[in-house]
């Protein structure tokens, strides 16, 4: 089961996430792939599947589909010997390939791992953009993200996936430094250890961003597209 996203602290108060949500937003999944979502996964041990997170994040990107946002997948790999890497990724890197058996694994299988689950395919579209992250833990290094953004006029940025206290808070922190204004699911991203979610959700709600659950943010953003078509 997913963790209890916690309430918005009294600084967001003022916020009308419904206007937030209803501007030129994107929908942005990372790191929601087989390594993590398949038991033969790499990072199978973590049964993320087991956690409520996709099941959420899929209800999320539905309202946003309706919302005609952007769509964003972005993976991010664990074998990552053939990275450039600095001394640290070195370290850290080799012991993550240490952990999940890189020298044995085949091609195929680490071509595998990274791809995106498939209850996810299946509610992708062609006009979707789907890239792998290639920095330590932020999209906005390395890929066509920032770009792509700034040419379709985002404002507000939906993000899902995993880990919530790596790729998905670096990401964050990233999206609001770069001007955006991030929303992050709690109950569409996971921690490594499920102990972590809810101090992790605490921190970003404190620090960076709004965490909504799944049916806040799905409410919210519907009321944003009634007024749409009111008008």
């Amino acid at each position: 089961m997913s963790s209890t996203v916690p309430e918005l602290p009294e600084q967001w108060a003022s916020l009308d996430l419904v206007k937030i949500l209803a501007q030129p937003a994107a929908f942005v999944s990372i790191s929601q792939c087989n390594s993590l979502y398949k038991p033969e996964g790499a990072q199978g041990d973590e049964k993320q599947w087991e956690r409520g997170t996709l099941e959420n994040t899929i209800k999320v990107a539905n309202a946003c589909r309706a919302a005609d946002m952007k769509f964003f997948w972005i993976g991010y790999d664990v074998f990552r010997e053939d990275y450039p890497m600095t001394d640290l990724d070195r370290a850290q890197y080799g012991s993550w390939g240490d952990a999940f058996d890189v020298k044995n694994r085949s091609v195929d299988y680490k071509k595998w791992d990274g791809e995106l689950v498939d209850e996810l395919k299946e509610i992708s579209r062609p006009e979707d953009s789907e890239f792998f992250e290639y920095a330590h833990q932020s999209s906005f290094v390395g890929t066509p993200l920032k770009l792509m953004l700034e040419r379709a006029g985002i404002k507000t940025i939906v993000l899902c996936g995993i880990h919530m206290d790596w790729c998905i808070e670096g990401n964050a922190r990233a999206a609001r430094d770069e001007g955006y204004m991030p929303i992050v699911i709690g109950d569409a991203c996971s921690c490594q250890d499920a102990a972590d979610d809810v101090a992790t959700m605490n921190r970003i709600n404190r620090i960076v961003c709004p965490v909504l659950s799944a049916d806040q943010a799905v409410s919210l953003i519907l009321q944003g597209q009634s007024k749409v078509i009111a008008a």
